[in-house]
């Protein structure tokens, strides 16, 4: 459960819940969204070069469909609340996480007294500090869940992380809900370092995902399969494991993600080769080797094609992981 001081400062009626108290039917349109529109517009909730804050969710009214021109990230803190996402029902329950990319359209049904959420309202350049973070991460797993959050290549435009009982992820959440609240110095990098942390453990937590189209569930499972067994897996392993059958999966793979099952391992061994190399002192060899290829050529040919050097070219170049090297 969240920090009882933090509950105590969200918990009390706001301004604008008082309004709705005594009778007012509807939110106060101007105080989000310009005359006419149905975005909520960044301008309107966040100060003059602020890249994020957060707000409580307002109770006691049912929040209009609308879209946003920035990623809002919704946290249940106390009690639970429904929300309608391009057409879907999203029951978020306490200690859980709904992302939402701008293209997303939501509709908020109304929360009751004791339901505490946050609103985390993001410009997206307040992510190029967290995604570079995340480098040594760069997965086809990573890159399906920022297109997601992006609204690119069909992604659904929203993620709900049932990870209540994930002590990282909570600490976290509330460490960026403290920050916020409070004016702490240097701010905006804690909050950006913290968001990258959150990042990183929510990549370790994608089986919390839930996916409610069966067809993107199998993909995320797939992705969950190559990062596990890049080395040695095959799709044909993959598709009797998960009950698909082979070409009709291997099409949906493609049309979700942009690449074939094939182009994806290759990604995922390259990315883990180029990782090995910045933080340990293997050779060239045993890095191939630990990362499925037996033929040097050939991997040599694969590692310039994507990295435009050599395996060595490239150590010598790249900046290693101090924390590698005691």
């Amino acid at each position: 459960m969240i920090r009882k001081e933090i509950l105590e400062k969200l918990l009390p009626v706001t301004p604008e819940e008082k309004r709705l108290l005594d009778g007012a039917r509807a939110i106060d349109r101007s105080l989000y969204m310009d005359e006419g529109a149905d975005i909520v517009n960044s301008r309107k909730l966040l100060k003059s070069g602020r890249l994020i804050t957060v707000r409580p969710h307002t109770r006691f009214v049912r929040f209009p469909e609308h879209t946003h021109d920035y990623v809002e990230v919704i946290y249940m803190c106390a009690g639970q609340t429904t929300h309608i996402v391009n057409g879907e029902q999203v029951l978020l329950r306490e200690g859980e996480l709904l992302f939402l990319s701008p293209g997303a359209r939501q509709e908020i049904l109304a929360a009751g007294r004791e339901d505490i959420a946050v609103n985390f309202i993001i410009l997206p350049e307040f992510f190029d500090s967290p995604l570079r973070m995340m480098g040594d991460e760069e997965t086809p797993l990573r890159r399906f869940l920022v297109d997601c959050l992006k609204n690119r290549g069909g992604a659904a435009g929203y993620l709900h992380f049932e990870v209540a009982d994930v002590p990282p992820v909570q600490n976290l959440v509330e460490n960026l809900i403290w920050t916020l609240i409070h004016d702490a110095p240097n701010k905006r990098k804690i909050n950006q370092l913290t968001m990258g942390l959150l990042f990183l453990q929510l990549l370790n937590h994608t089986d919390r995902l839930v996916c409610r189209d069966p067809k993107e569930e199998a993909v995320m499972q797939a992705l969950r399969y190559i990062e596990d067994h890049y080395r040695d897996g095959s799709l044909r392993e993959l598709c009797e494991w998960l009950h698909q059958d082979f070409c009709s999966f291997s099409r949906e793979i493609k049309r979700k993600t942009g690449k074939n099952y094939t182009d994806l391992v290759q990604e995922k061994r390259l990315s883990q080769a180029g990782f090995l190399l910045r933080t340990t002192d293997m050779t060239v060899s045993d890095v191939a080797l630990q990362v499925g290829y037996d033929n040097m050529s050939y991997f040599h040919r694969l590692f310039r094609e994507k990295y435009h050097r050599t395996p060595r070219q490239y150590r010598l170049s790249e900046p290693k992981d101090a924390a590698a090297y005691p």
